[in-house]
């Protein structure tokens, strides 16, 4: 499966990439939503789109409305560690806004890999 991770933080993106890769999912990376929006045009086979929601340039909010605008069928993990508020407030406007299931940062890969399989 390909998946798509959105992180303005390296080590998050490092992380997430990583858990992913061990069970051999090809993964992508972006920093931002705006460079995540750009590499679905140049990734039409990604399935999964893993994203965090407070982030510089194009926040996971914004990135989400798009993608369920022009991607549908992509599934989408967002991840909070919050902001001015906490984290599942973020996530609660994420799961309203199309995200299949949410994540509070920190969390384990296990934790991961089961939102991930049961997409």
């Amino acid at each position: 499966m390909k998946i798509l991770v959105i992180d303005d933080d390296a080590a998050v993106r490092k992380f997430i990439s990583m858990i992913l890769q061990r069970k051999k999912h090809t993964v992508i990376e972006a920093d931002n939503g705006k460079s995540g929006l750009l590499l679905l045009q140049e990734n039409p086979d990604v399935s999964v789109m893993i994203t965090d929601l407070i982030m510089p340039e194009k926040e996971g909010i914004e990135t989400i409305i798009e993608v369920r605008q022009h991607y549908p069928s992509i599934k989408i993990v967002a991840i909070s560690g919050g902001g001015k508020v906490s984290p599942e407030n973020y996530l609660v406007i994420a799961d309203a806004l199309g995200a299949n299931t949410t994540l509070k940062k920190p969390f384990s890969g296990q934790e991961l890999m089961h939102a991930i399989e049961n997409l």
